[in-house]
């Protein structure tokens, strides 16, 4: 059996292998400061359901960049799916509206989360 790192250290860890690994991605913007990103998405709340690399309530964030991948049109859908909740795409759980994070700083996250690897 292996012993589960607390929360705080496994995001910890994951910024960094993000930092690493999102140095090698080719995205067309400039890379996102994954601290910077990993804090905001603390703040709004998404760290409750979601991980950057395993699956908790709601699915890994490196699993919604590799569904998406090189779709153009799945921005705002996935803006637009945040800011008012819904599900169907990853089971049956259903995923709140988190409007008090507000668009800009959901849009922010949704096209980091895109560019993950």
């Amino acid at each position: 059996m292996t012993a589960k790192l607390p929360r705080t250290a496994r995001l910890l860890a994951c910024g960094g292998a993000l930092i690493l690994s999102c140095t090698a991605t080719t995205a067309t913007a400039e890379p996102a400061d994954n601290a910077a990103m990993l804090e905001l998405a603390d703040r709004s709340r998404c760290l409750t359901c979601h991980d950057v690399s395993e699956t908790l309530r709601g699915p890994a964030w490196r699993d919604v960049a590799k569904r998406y991948r090189g779709r153009t049109d799945v921005e705002e859908m996935l803006v637009k799916k945040v800011y008012e909740g819904g599900s169907g795409a990853w089971g049956d759980d259903y995923m709140s509206a988190n409007k008090r994070a507000g668009l800009d700083n959901i849009r922010t996250l949704v096209r980091w989360i895109l560019t993950l690897p």
